[in-house]
């Protein structure tokens, strides 16, 4: 069993026994969940207090806290500020990272294929069909490929990670735009459906000539192909800390309302294609106040001592300055 299959077999943190700890609870996008899950643990260990969260995908996670169900929700796919008034939620970014296209097939190791926008938007439409493609081998001309069929995966929840992969193919491909679009959860032309990046990663290791998207911790941690790719300037990326971090620079956030901003397709050399956020959403007024105060102790926690953990799994930590706005924000908006 995998680090990321033992987690959700076990649950992210064990209920605390303290009487005196607030019940924190929050669900949603299972793009941070490699990273919450290191947070909640160290946190566990210097606070005694446990964070109990459920990667049930960022849909999911948005209708659980505009429920009031949980002390906060987690997503990928920001909401408009005009939502989030609407819901009377507050909402920030909490961590950016990559989603990469990942294959399984026989000789390919990591890095190993190139792809690029069009390419991908094809194999997802189903105009591609078979690895040996003359579009994948002008991509790739020094590698053995097969004339097997490509067996395409897919997210079946609603979910954030989409949300960026299908904007990200809206913006490279005029046919994806007009036949599918983007959203949390589309109508795709092909493919199977999995749940959770957990599914989708499980799905790939198992299934021989299958291509998918994962965010990137789960394609080191479970030792999958991914990608490279060929990005807004040309050049042909590796999925590395440094081409996430150079897509990222790109970031304003302080003129972003409600910190509504997408990271795909960002200009530059360096910059990877794919690079996305997770938000927190909390309600502005909630109803357990104790939990939602430990809450924001614990997203204190994780911006203050959690930037080296999100660098070993490959995430890019939010800059210092957005990190000064966001907990201004916590002080005007949240009263807990």
């Amino acid at each position: 069993m995998n680090f990321f299959k033992a987690i959700v077999a076990a649950g992210l943190v064990a209920a605390s026994t303290s009487a005196m700890a607030a019940d924190v609870t929050g669900a949603g996008s299972s793009f941070i969940y490699p990273v919450l899950s290191k947070w909640a643990d160290a946190y566990k260990t210097a606070s005694g207090n446990a964070i109990n969260y459920q990667s049930i995908g960022s849909g999911a996670g948005i209708k659980q806290i505009q429920a009031s169900t949980v002390t906060f929700g987690a997503t990928d796919a920001p909401l408009k500020a005009d939502q989030l008034d609407k819901s009377g939620l507050a909402q920030w970014p909490m961590i950016m990272g990559a989603i990469v296209p990942v294959v399984n097939l026989e000789g390919v190791k990591a890095g190993d294929m190139t792809l690029d926008g069009a390419t991908l938007a094809n194999i997802f439409l189903g105009k591609i069909t078979k690895w040996d493609d003359p579009a994948i081998k002008k991509l790739n001309p020094k590698l053995n490929l097969p004339s097997s069929a490509i067996s395409v995966v897919h997210r079946a929840d609603a979910s954030g990670t989409t949300y960026n992969f299908t904007d990200y193919l809206t913006k490279v491909s005029a046919d994806w735009k007009s036949k599918v679009g983007f959203g949390t959860a589309v109508e795709w032309p092909v493919g199977v459906g999995a749940k959770g990046n957990e599914g989708v990663s499980a799905n790939i290791g198992q299934a021989k000539g299958s291509i998918g998207y994962v965010e990137y911790a789960y394609a080191k941690q479970n030792k999958l192909s991914y990608t490279a790719m060929v990005n807004k300037a040309g050049k042909t990326i590796q999925p590395t800390s440094e081409a996430f971090q150079a897509a990222a620079s790109n970031a304003d956030w302080t003129h972003a309302p409600g910190y509504f901003l997408i990271l795909t397709d960002q200009p530059g050399d360096k910059s990877w294609p794919i690079v996305a956020s997770t938000f927190v959403l909390m309600h502005k007024v909630p109803t357990d106040k104790a939990a939602s105060a430990e809450a924001l102790k614990f997203f204190g926690f994780a911006f203050d001592k959690g930037a080296k953990m999100a660098e070993d799994l490959d995430y890019v930590p939010m800059p210092a300055n957005v990190i000064e706005l966001i907990k201004k924000t916590w002080s005007s908006d949240v009263k807990s």
